[in-house]
């Protein structure tokens, strides 16, 4: 009963509008300053949070992911996608979704993901005569991928959170990204053949193709040059972002000639932005937790799941409910930091693999970023393309369906998610 007290009561100050951070810091100081009179070792224990190695993949992969933006190396990317895909009914949507999953594999953001491929790829779209709906829906679903398929970081601050592989997330991370770009094709392909409104062009010819491959070849190198490197033991997560850091400096500079100091700064500030307001709700998100338990509530978590009898099936379910309905509300970032510390001990009791969890964790906040009122994939849209929201959430709303039926598949069958990492680990 206290665990919904306090949750409830943390929910109701951040709707409030108070920053994620300030609100968990300063409710989780309110609690310690109830509970025992005094903050104790908070700054210690904060400090010793934050002064994590693996942490410092987070602003080298946001760096690589500016860079290779400003960079123009997208524009390539997606037009190599479409020279592939040109014949199919939904031609375009299939290169869309396929540019997503590649720069996904780049990026590591959702957002980043939608916002980069959308602005090439929604005026193309409607150009071309795709429903506007419909467009808007493929770019907000297939921008996404970029936390699902690895690197990825909300995986890294679960990993951290939960003390698991992010080696393990990231390959558990493959198959389910790739699967579920799979759905998202055939889904555009079915739409587009049963619509029948869209004009297909001619399939290229294998100069046509070789000439797309060699254009966005540097695209498709840096995921496998990064996940490959971390993959084959020659690199961890961290020096992997460092390396991949370095080869997108090398491809923009020397290869496009797109990069300058100018963006250069730009990226790096970019990027120290973003690891600052994560790393400041990982500092709020520590209070809070360390509070949790120091009032014994992860434990009273699980001893109240074995005297219900949930199991191990039961309790997923209900955290992916549970999450389901955060998400609608907050960000990923800070259901992540909020949720994984206190039900840590529970997993741990019922013996339910962190690393599948984590992949259950991501999808389900896939489905956050394309949720009103607050799916930040929506608003990417928005920002885009001006549209009203109605529109473009009516264009989501086949793919937040996808997804769920999705979620329940890797429910039933967790092997999906950790067929990869049994055999590489």
């Amino acid at each position: 009963m206290i665990i919904i007290v306090i949750l409830a009561t943390l929910l109701v100050l951040l709707f409030t509008g108070l920053p994620i951070f300030a609100g968990l810091t300063l409710y989780g100081g309110a609690l310690l300053l109830l509970t025992q009179g005094n903050l104790g070792p908070v700054t210690d224990i904060v400090f010793h949070e934050i002064n994590r190695y693996l942490l410092v993949a987070i602003p080298l992969f946001g760096f690589m992911a500016n860079i290779m933006i400003k960079g123009k190396v997208v524009d390539d990317l997606y037009d190599a996608a479409y020279t592939f895909t040109r014949h199919l009914p939904g031609g375009l949507a299939v290169a869309t979704i396929l540019a997503c999953t590649v720069f996904a594999a780049i990026s590591g953001s959702s957002v980043a993901t939608a916002l980069t491929v959308g602005a090439v790829a929604i005026p193309q779209m409607l150009r071309f005569g795709y429903d506007e709906r419909f467009a808007y829906g493929v770019v907000a679903a297939g921008g996404t991928l970029g936390i699902l398929i690895p690197p990825s970081a909300p995986m890294i601050l679960y990993g951290v959170a939960t003390d698991t592989s992010i080696g393990g997330l990231f390959m558990a991370g493959i198959v389910p990204g790739f699967m579920l770009a799979g759905i998202f094709i055939l889904w555009a392909i079915f739409r587009n053949a049963t619509a029948g409104t869209i004009k297909r062009e001619k399939m290229a010819s294998l100069g046509e193709l070789a000439r797309a491959v060699r254009k966005s070849f540097w695209a498709i190198l840096m995921p496998v040059f990064v996940l490959g490197g971390m993959y084959a033991g020659i690199f961890t997560a961290t020096e992997g972002a460092a390396a991949g850091a370095w080869l997108a400096l090398g491809i923009t500079i020397c290869i496009y000639r797109t990069v300058g100091w100018r963006e250069i700064w730009s990226s790096a500030g970019e990027a120290a932005r973003m690891s600052g307001m994560l790393f400041m709700i990982l500092a709020g998100a520590t209070v809070f937790s360390h509070v949790l338990t120091k009032m014994r509530v992860p434990q009273q978590v699980v001893e109240t799941l074995v005297a219900a009898d949930f199991g191990a099936f039961g309790f997923v379910l209900i955290m992916m409910i549970m999450v389901l309905i955060l998400g609608m509300f907050l960000e990923s970032v800070a259901i992540i930091l909020i949720t994984a510390p206190v039900i840590l001990p529970a997993m741990i009791h019922l013996d339910i693999n962190p690393i599948w969890y984590g992949i259950l964790l991501v999808v389900n906040l896939e489905l956050a970023m394309i949720t009103p009122p607050v799916g930040m994939n929506l608003f990417t849209i928005k920002a885009i393309t001006a549209a009203p929201m109605g529109r473009i959430v009516s264009g989501a709303a086949p793919y937040v369906i996808l997804i769920l039926l999705f979620l329940g598949l890797l429910i039933a069958f967790p092997d999906i998610a950790l067929w990869l990492p049994e055999r590489l680990l």
